[in-house]
């Protein structure tokens, strides 16, 4: 039986899991968890990776291995191949300042926000890391000055368990580059003269390569996939096709679709990322997602499973209470500075399950705002699956059809992101024109009837929080 090795390196932890390549059934797994925080060293990721792939039982045995990971994160490199500085994460807002100027610089507005729109598909928000390149550029010159090379996430990982040191080994694919801000997912090259405009220079950068091409090899020799970002692993684990909307909800929210032709909006809501596949991804993130469910239980004092039964005891609308979960800013829409707010607070809405109630439906409505902004760029909706760890949650399930307005799918519980980078594993050691096709788990579907009073007190209360920070 051959093995192949899928790595997801998110925002809180590494996973790794082993598959058999011809029918993708897990052999073992392994994990470990990163540090908090929005800055990080990448040294961290590097010793957690480790400490998984040892509790996964090592790689010796794989015949492939790919690693996907958290996007958009700042790795800057000096000349010699080590970290200039730490990274700075996706859900780091400090360059929202960066990003206003970058599109004032090529228009401001509409103008500005065609402009990036139709150069790299999206607009630019504090996540990208054209907008980080811009503050460090601003903040730290000393830093800026030493960077020779700047790389994603899983761009470094894959360089460093391929044992290169030479910077012109860095390489990525299509997927994460397309959410860096200076890669075009429509020509499918660099737009240098934006990271110019936003760094000051352009140093070197990973070569983008194609869904099954060798990215590297292990000690032993196993080639290594060219990796991707973990929503467009995700896509690829779970196996979605056009038609399909998949909405994950993990430590940030994204709504995306498989697509034949890239996505250019100009509101910059929907990011028109690529795929893992060759394909296109039209994306629409938040930043607060499954950590809003995380607050609302620490604030009652319960556990998940009692914040569930809390929120199923309460009628659907609770009672007029609302939630805006804006806890850590927001990205969609654009508000980095914004705090959430609690609307409604009557004595008939002051009980544990109006709370919980309303922490649920915030969070997906929030979502399902992003699912409007994807229909409304031509994405079709055929289906909605759900994953990602807050997909667990029986009242996400329940309550989840009533804010879409449609079924939902839900897979069994699974490391989807690193599935999908196992896949791609499995591609790259097949060597085949398709990927391998992998038999897909059981899945439920929920069904239920749409109650519009939850999305319209929601859209009420979200647009009267203002971009700035409380008192």
């Amino acid at each position: 039986m051959a093995l192949v090795a899928g790595v997801d390196s998110s925002t809180q932890s590494c996973k790794v899991v082993i598959r058999d390549a011809e029918t993708g059934a897990l052999v073992r797994s392994g994990r470990a968890t990163h540090p908090d925080g929005t800055e990080v060293d990448p040294r961290a990721w590097w010793e957690a990776l480790q400490q998984a792939i040892a509790g996964a039982g090592g790689l010796d045995d794989v015949t492939a291995a790919a690693v996907a990971g958290q996007q958009h994160g700042m790795v800057c490199l000096d000349e010699a191949g080590e970290v200039v500085r730490p990274a700075l994460l996706w859900n780091d807002t400090r360059s929202a300042g960066a990003a206003r100027d970058l599109v004032d610089e090529l228009g401001g507005g509409e103008v500005g926000g065609r402009a990036w729109a139709e150069a790299v598909g999206s607009v630019p928000v504090a996540s990208f890391t054209v907008t980080k390149l811009r503050w460090l550029a601003r903040h730290e010159p000393e830093n800026a000055a030493r960077v020779a090379a700047v790389c994603l996430p899983h761009d470094w990982l894959t360089w460093r368990l391929g044992g290169a040191t030479g910077l012109d080994a860095l390489r990525t694919d299509r997927g994460d580059a397309s959410g860096t801000g200076y890669w075009s997912p429509s020509t499918g090259e660099y737009r240098p003269d934006l990271l110019e405009r936003a760094f000051g220079r352009v140093p070197v950068l990973p070569a983008v390569l194609g869904p099954a091409e060798v990215a590297g090899r292990l000690p032993g020799g196993a080639p290594l996939g060219p990796g991707t970002g973990d929503n467009a692993a995700a896509a690829f684990g779970v196996g979605a096709v056009a038609g399909d909307v998949v909405v994950s909800i993990g430590t940030s929210g994204t709504v995306f679709s498989v697509a034949d032709t890239p996505a250019a909006d100009p509101s910059g809501t929907v990011a028109g990322f690529a795929d893992a596949t060759g394909r296109y991804l039209p994306l629409v993130c938040t930043l607060n997602a499954a950590r809003v469910l995380d607050a609302a239980a620490a604030m009652l004092g319960v556990g998940l499973d009692e914040l569930a039964k809390l929120a199923l005891g309460a009628p659907a609308g609770a009672d007029g209470l609302v939630m805006v979960p804006y806890l850590e800013g927001e990205r969609t829409p654009n508000r980095p500075l914004a705090t959430g707010a609690v609307h409604g607070l009557t004595l008939r809405t002051s009980t544990p399950g109006h709370l919980a109630r309303a922490a649920v439906e915030g969070m997906l409505c929030a979502l399902a705002d992003g699912l409007d902004a994807l229909l409304a760029q031509g994405a079709t909706a055929n289906r909605i699956i759900l994953v990602g760890g807050g997909a667990r949650s029986e009242a996400v399930r329940r309550i989840a059809p009533e804010v879409f307005g449609c079924p939902v799918l839900v897979p069994e519980p699974g490391e989807y992101v690193a599935d999908g980078a196992a896949r791609q594993a499995a591609w790259v050691a097949q060597g085949g024109a398709e990927p391998p096709v992998w038999s897909a788990g059981e899945s439920r579907e929920y069904a239920g009837s749409a109650v519009p009073a939850i999305r319209e007190q929601y859209a009420r209360a979200r647009d009267l929080i203002l971009d700035r920070p409380a008192g």
